[in-house]
């Protein structure tokens, strides 16, 4: 323990801009913070970041010297050499060093790398905490410590660990399915989960069943009833089913009623009495959630706000160095004794002394490797500030709320129901009416959790029966058969999957949001109403995996890896002999990849056999493609390729939409009809990007004819000519704007939109909801969207028109942003200076800002450029006095270079 001086200069060094100006006001003036804006040092991301003192080393690539005890080769990104420089210069002024970075793991490590990047003659310590409040910075200068290496070791030989699989791996995929694809030690085992799922997708057998349902009244208050048995059998639903089989499951004792069954029984209990047999209550009691993970938080706020793992992993970065939440990488669901006083007087205050629980709630943990921060995500400080009282806005405010209810509900009293039950009997069949009574709703004044079913019911819905008891005979208002289809197993969604990686004890819940982002970014699988839905590429990468290395896809071993390295940071494993153990040897990633690589064809490796289809699926360097076989006209055997649209996924392609894709490209697509204005045909074909309609056919004289792709939702078989010869014509005319200017409607990239075109370039877009019509659109609908606030990106909306400066006709707007105030006019954003509000700015500042970034952006593309000329100079001269270069870059058939020629792709890491 050190005690600081107030005297003394001290630099405190933390990751970003924000937390440095938040816990810049909560130190002694003689303090100065600044930030090393993450990483300052890693292992070299391409060639041109490794040194030329080890080029020539052939371990230099992967970045690890796996003959010299793993060490690994750090270098100084070119973006982070200006803030090293800059810390460097503020530590010869200082007499102190606080490394105050994050308190996890990579916290530690980031702290060991400026430590050795730095190497200060000054007395150094490590500050830590998980809020930032000042009470909490007061206690954690009391309470500085020396660096954890425990920690250190752990973090580094899992980043070691991370880049021999994936630049071992990821170079193998290159050669076998297709160039750029990655191979992680976690992202595999996730992406082998969402493919299982599509498999069990594609296995799946559609089972039919039918039921009744009743509508019933008692003295006027209505209630429903099903059917749940018939002549003493319990009828089936949609658990009975086997679904590999779409049959009910063998030994099942259940009665599957057909159609006919359901409505002549439906007619027979229309006339029939119907009397109440049984009336049960059950009393049960629910207690509070425990406060929030990192993985609960991003499940909840997937269900709840449908923001991805990424966005709610960065506005909780955003909040936490902002000082309204505690640290937000952390498996603890423990409360300090202060989280507890805070959360047992808002409910107090807020709900009433009898929603308070009578004694103080802890929870533990369940989780396997339960480690990190000390305590779980919670509000900051002594006293929780409530939602309205933060000032939050958007995001921020809805993920705040969400923090701050759970942590208020867990010392709130337990919620008191009764379960309700009544059988009824009417000629031989017997109906349920089931109901919730909610007695005391407890914690769900505060909060319910969400679920990952839809269909369920939250459990704060009170459902209630009228007052039965035996004996009774209500009066029938309809009965109606109803039939049911078994469904599938449901896609993953980010939370569900976010949920089986952490009970399986895969990865670290701080990791999760990068590798569902790098499943994303790298094509294994896409986001869709929001279901993570695993491509064609993921199936080929996966089956390569299962049959060569099985083990590195294999839940149960990449949880024992987690495992391990847990023990490594504990100090109960010895890091170095663990690595030699997983890389070298015979059983080695190593030797595993050298012997294996010759046998796998790469042909085989490209091909999906998919069952029930006419045809293979194969990977090419444009995506996935059909591949059949057919007797051409003089009757030889003709190889027929089509494109599989990027909206067509592994679980959806069956024979039908293989068969048209396959015959639209043999025999030509068929014509809707044709144009009654030129006379040329219209076409609906399929690309890669989905299906489009056409006017006319590629020829030498219309090499690019006129297509537009169908609106998402659109259907293929339901567009009619007139709807593709309307979508041909976008984008149309609406009319003319009361202020200037035309407003058209169209259809882009980022879906139907209207624009409100003002002159010399200056246009103004709304996106078209749900509910409109990119043909139908009218002026008066079109004046509406463009009259609704414009967001900027991530779905910000303005904090303040700042006005149009002289000589421009753009808007200035200020806008917050996750680093903080900025202004934008166009394309352009300027940070605000430090200190400076968003009332305070006023339109001349915020025009020199702008002006200083378009100056600085200009100045550096012109640095670029000649930097690039110099580069295209010196690689001329070499190639011709150089013979060990090639005189010939490789080529395609059509002599352009080929992409595996020039093109460096970072393999990925987890």
């Amino acid at each position: 323990m050190v005690t600081y001086s107030p005297v003394a200069k001290t630099l405190v060094i933390v990751e970003s801009p924000t937390k440095a100006r938040t816990i810049r006001g909560f130190l002694p003036k003689a303090f100065q913070v600044e930030a090393s804006m993450g990483h300052v040092r890693d292992l070299p991301n391409s060639a041109s970041e490794i040194p030329a003192a080890k080029k020539g080393q052939k371990w230099a690539n992967l970045g690890v010297n796996t003959t010299a005890d793993f060490e690994p080769l750090y270098v100084v990104p070119k973006d982070k050499k200006k803030i090293v420089k800059s810390l460097k210069e503020a530590l010869k002024e200082a007499d102190q060093l606080l490394l105050a970075t994050d308190e996890d793991r990579e916290g530690e490590s980031i702290s060991w790398h400026l430590l050795q990047l730095l190497a200060p003659k000054i007395p150094v310590k490590r500050m830590v905490f998980h809020e930032i409040t000042k009470e909490a910075i007061a206690k954690a200068l009391e309470k500085t410590r020396d660096l954890d290496m425990e920690l250190v070791h752990a973090q580094e030989t899992r980043r070691i660990l991370d880049r021999l699989v994936g630049y071992t791996l990821s170079p193998l995929l290159w050669k076998k399915v297709a160039w750029g694809l990655s191979a992680g030690r976690v992202q595999s085992v996730a992406v082998r989960l969402l493919v299982q799922r599509e498999r069990a997708r594609r296995a799946f057998r559609k089972g039919t069943y039918w039921d009744l349902k009743a509508t019933l009244d008692l003295s006027g208050n209505s209630f429903t009833a099903k059917l749940i048995n018939f002549l003493g059998q319990k009828i089936a639903n949609g658990n009975d089913f086997d679904e590999s089989t779409g049959q009910i499951k063998e030994g099942s004792k259940v009665r599957l009623l057909s159609e006919q069954e359901a409505l002549s029984l439906a007619e027979k209990v229309r006339s029939a009495p119907w009397v109440v047999e049984s009336v049960e209550e059950k009393p049960t009691v629910r207690k509070p959630v425990s406060p929030f993970t990192t993985s609960t938080l991003q499940q909840e706020a997937n269900r709840k706000l449908r923001l991805s793992a990424r966005e709610t992993m960065r506005c909780a970065q955003g909040l936490y160095e902002r000082g309204f939440i505690t640290y937000m990488r952390t498996d603890s669901v423990h409360l300090s004794d202060q989280a507890i006083r805070a959360a047992r007087s808002c409910v107090e205050s807020r709900y009433g002394s009898e929603y308070l629980s009578k004694t103080v709630r802890q929870f533990t943990n369940k989780s396997r490797n339960a480690q990190e921060a000390h305590e779980a995500i919670r509000p900051a400080g002594e006293s929780f500030r409530t939602p309205i009282e933060t000032a939050l806005e958007g995001r921020d405010l809805a993920l705040y709320e969400l923090v701050w209810k759970r942590t208020v509900a867990s010392q709130m009293a337990e919620a008191k129901l009764t379960m309700l039950s009544i059988d009824l009997s009417v000629s031989d069949a017997v109906f349920r009416a089931t109901g919730k009574r909610i007695d005391f709703p407890g914690f769900f004044r505060a909060y319910v959790e969400g679920s990952d079913d839809p269909e369920l019911a939250l459990e704060g819905q009170e459902v209630l029966l009228p007052e039965l008891k035996k004996g009774d005979n209500p009066r029938q208002k309809e009965v109606e058969a109803l039939g049911h289809q078994t469904q599938p197993p449901a896609r993953y969604s980010e939370a569900s999957l976010v949920k089986i990686l952490e009970k399986e004890g895969i990865g670290r819940p701080s990791t999760y949001a990068s590798i569902i982002g790098t499943i994303s970014d790298r094509g294994y699988a896409s986001l869709q109403n929001n279901s993570l839905i695993p491509s064609f590429t993921a199936f080929a990468v996966t089956a390569l995996l299962e049959e060569n290395f099985p083990d590195l896809v294999d839940t149960s071993f990449t949880a024992r890896m987690e495992s391990t390295l847990d023990e490594i940071s504990t100090g109960k494993v010895k890091w170095l002999p663990y690595l030699e153990k997983f890389y070298k040897g015979n059983d080695g990633l190593e030797n595993q990849v050298q012997q294996r690589e010759g046998d796998i064809d790469p042909g085989s490796s490209r091909t999906i056999d998919l069952e029930g289809l006419p045809c293979v699926v194969r990977i090419g360097r444009f995506g996935a493609y059909l591949e059949s076989s057919r007797k051409g006209d003089d009757g030889e055997e003709e190889l027929i390729k089509a494109t599989l649209p990027n909206e067509i996924t592994p679980a959806d392609l069956d024979e039908e939409k293989a068969e048209l894709l396959i015959k639209q490209k043999a025999e030509g697509p068929e014509s809707l009809g044709e144009d009654p204005e030129t006379g040329e045909q219209i076409y609906l074909l399929f690309g890669q990007y989905g299906p489009y309609v056409q006017r006319g056919q590629v020829s030498e004289e219309v090499p690019k004819p006129k297509r537009a792709s169908l609106p998402k939702g659109v259907k293929p078989e339901e567009v009619s000519l007139e709807d593709a010869l309307g979508l041909l014509r976008l984008p149309r005319l609406l009319g003319d704007h009361p202020e200037g200017g035309r407003i058209q409607a169209g259809l882009g990239r980022f879906g139907p939109y209207v624009v409100w075109d003002k002159g010399k370039g200056d246009k103004d877009y709304r996106s078209l909801k749900g509910e409109d019509d990119v043909l139908l659109v009218g002026i008066t609908r079109a004046l509406e969207l463009l009259a609704m606030p414009k967001r900027g990106r991530g779905g910000r909306t303005a904090l303040k028109e700042l006005g149009v400066p002289d000589g421009s006709d753009q808007m200035i707007h200020v806008y917050d942003g996750p680093y903080g105030l900025y202004v934008k006019q166009g394309k352009v954003n300027a940070s605000l200076p430090e200190g400076k509000s968003a009332e305070e700015i006023t339109l001349a500042e915020a025009v020199e800002l702008l002006k200083a970034k378009e100056g600085a952006k200009k100045k550096k593309k012109t640095t670029r450029a000649k930097s690039s000329t110099k580069k295209k100079t010196k690689s001329s001269s070499k190639k011709l006095t150089d013979p060990s270069v090639r005189k010939t870059p490789a080529t395609t058939k059509t002599g352009r270079l080929r992409a595996s020629a020039v093109r460096i792709i970072k393999p990925g890491e987890n």
